[in-house]
């Protein structure tokens, strides 16, 4: 691949990534039971050190969860490299920000997302690989 696809691979990625960050949260928040259509079937989600994987674990998992307020910080995200992925195009995002779930306090957290894209004829779309989310909660 020339410099300059990567480039604009990139450019394209990060501009997706953007979208990608504010649906996932606003998704988590207000339509929680439609966060799984952002996974792909066989995605693993590791949570706190925990692995789930599978459309109906994860269902499972989101559904047990309290109501939550996420708050992005930061992110950043990086396209991978085709060669890396079997000519996949996939990008990395990492977030960080604070999560307040009801009932418990504030969390700080970091998460890392590997997306990649599927395309159908009709349609391009970012699905979610591996997701890897932890708190980050120091002692004062």
């Amino acid at each position: 691949m020339a410099k300059s696809d990567f480039k604009t691979d990139d450019d394209l990625a990060c501009r997706a990534a953007e979208e990608f960050v504010n649906l996932y949260y606003e998704t988590f928040d207000k339509r929680r039971r439609q966060l799984t259509k952002l996974y792909m079937d066989s995605a693993t989600l590791v949570w706190n050190g925990n692995p789930i994987s599978g459309q109906e674990a994860l269902i499972e998992f989101f559904d047990m969860l309290p109501s939550s307020q996420f708050h992005v910080t930061l992110f950043d995200c990086q396209s991978v490299h085709e060669q890396a992925t079997l000519g996949q195009k996939t990008v990395l995002v990492v977030t960080n920000g604070s999560v307040k779930f009801e009932g418990n306090k504030q969390h700080y957290f970091t998460q890392n997302f590997l997306l990649t894209l599927h395309t159908t004829p009709s349609n391009s779309v970012w699905k979610i690989a591996s997701d890897c989310f932890r708190f980050h909660d120091w002692a004062s």
